[in-house]
């Protein structure tokens, strides 16, 4: 029996690979000679870094950077030495789980960390870079970002524009004579799972900002200054189009890597999968393992489980899924190329003792065991 385990995080209790290896054990348990492959995955978001970084043989660094309000955050990001490759998620420098609700203000808000990090990984030799996007505070246009690489972002005076959205109503002038030189040898994959253009009623400031703390009136402002932005940027940056999909992803942070960087957007999932090269593990499996914290109706709107069901359906593959919990309309995970999904809880429980990381290593066991031991049974071999 060959076994290809890829399961994303059960997030704030298990991560990708600790799941991974609690499926493990429980299809020993069932199948004690059984070869069993656990692979990292993630869709772009959070845990990106720890499942890349860790389950491709790389190793993880820390960098004190500018945090979304002015004060320094350390930001966790991945190594990969044999490709050169740096694996950042933004939302370790500039996310919205970094500010305070008394503080979630778009026009204060900065990416100038998300440069820091990305200038940090350039001395230390990468040159490929994997950025999740996901979970951003900011609205700067990626601003802040361009500013700690080395941009001129001028206001009417010549001197930088101010952090935050706030910011944009006073760029007045675009340079990029101070570049790092390394940022033309560099090549930007963004895992991007929206399709919201930079302006208008489905772009970043209208869509996204009021969970950031824009009100109505900052919206109307910021979504001006973002338009007036990439007007001004198209002068002298070609590739600048703010009607892209994926422009106004972190508050214009998609747009700021398509114009002024070698960057494409694409899914996340799509992104995790080609790194870690998971079609290959597959391709020889006789059971695929995949899941997530909770498998619902959204699961197969491009989330990670989903990708690897595509992916071993091309094969014909039976595929099993493990979550903490489902839902009613998780149904639709099996036409998604699921064929069987359990939860994993095994008793009315609070939700803290439910994510306690070691019942949750527990529970995950003890269910893959016994479905193991139901194929088992099915295929003769008790």
């Amino acid at each position: 029996m060959k076994v290809t385990v890829a399961i994303d995080s059960l997030k704030g209790s298990l991560s990708s690979l600790e799941a991974g290896e609690a499926i493990r054990q429980g299809v020993l348990r069932a199948y004690p000679a059984a070869h069993v492959t656990v692979r990292p995955l993630a869709d772009g978001g959070e845990g990106t870094v720890e499942a890349l970084a860790l389950g491709m043989g790389g190793r993880t660094e820390k960098v004190t950077v500018t945090g979304p309000v002015g004060r320094p955050v350390e930001c966790v990001y991945g190594i990969i030495d044999e490709t050169r490759t740096a694996i950042v998620e933004m939302s370790g420098a500039a996310g919205i789980t970094l500010v305070s609700d008394a503080e979630r203000n778009p026009m204060n808000t900065t990416t100038y960390g998300v440069g820091e990090v990305i200038r940090d990984a350039i001395k230390k030799g990468c040159r490929r870079f994997i950025v999740g996007i996901g979970g951003s505070a900011t609205n700067d246009g990626g601003v802040g970002m361009l500013q700690a690489l080395g941009f001129g972002m001028l206001d009417g005076k010549g001197n930088q524009v101010s952090f935050g959205a706030k910011g944009l109503e006073e760029l007045a002038k675009i340079t990029d004579g101070n570049v790092i030189p390394e940022l033309s040898e560099c090549s930007f994959k963004i895992a991007c799972d929206v399709t919201n253009p930079l302006c208008g009623e489905h772009g970043a400031s209208a869509v996204y900002g009021p969970q950031k703390g824009a009100t109505p009136a900052m919206i109307l402002k910021m979504d001006k200054w973002l338009s007036d932005y990439a007007d001004l940027a198209v002068k002298a940056f070609p590739k600048a189009d703010k009607e892209h999909p994926g422009t106004g992803a972190a508050g214009g942070l998609g747009f700021a890597f398509l114009t002024f960087t070698n960057a494409v957007l694409e899914s996340g999932i799509k992104i995790v999968l080609d790194e870690t090269r998971l079609e290959d593990y597959i391709k020889d499996a006789d059971i695929v393992v995949t899941g997530e914290g909770r498998l619902d109706g959204q699961t197969v709107m491009g989330k990670a489980p989903i990708g690897v069901a595509n992916i071993a359906k091309k094969y014909g593959k039976t595929v099993i899924a493990f979550s903490g919990c489902v839902t009613e309309d998780a149904r639709a995970c099996n036409g998604g190329g699921i064929d069987a999904y359990f939860p994993i809880l095994r008793g009315v429980v609070t939700l803290a003792e439910a994510m306690d990381h070691g019942n949750a290593e527990r529970n995950m066991t003890a269910a893959v065991e016994q479905a193991f031991r139901l194929v088992r049974a099915l295929r003769g071999e008790m």
